[in-house]
């Protein structure tokens, strides 16, 4: 896998991130993180279930026409 990360990496991303958004903002930049990262669970449960619902329903038989 190319993206392997290692300790050293996280903490120089981590360092960027704090350099970046500060001690001050760096609470409410997590909670957001946090807020959409549930919000985008939310909606991929959503969207699963109304696939299941979907997926149950019968299906209707087609009738062609023949000329």
């Amino acid at each position: 896998m190319p993206f392997r990360l290692g300790p050293t990496e996280i903490i120089i991303v981590l360092v960027i991130v704090l350099l970046i958004f500060g001690i001050g903002k760096l609470p409410q930049a997590g909670s957001a993180l946090g807020k959409t990262m549930k919000a985008f669970k939310t909606g991929q449960a959503d969207d699963s279930d109304e696939v299941e619902e979907e997926e149950k329903k019968p299906r209707r038989k087609i009738k062609r026409k023949t000329s």
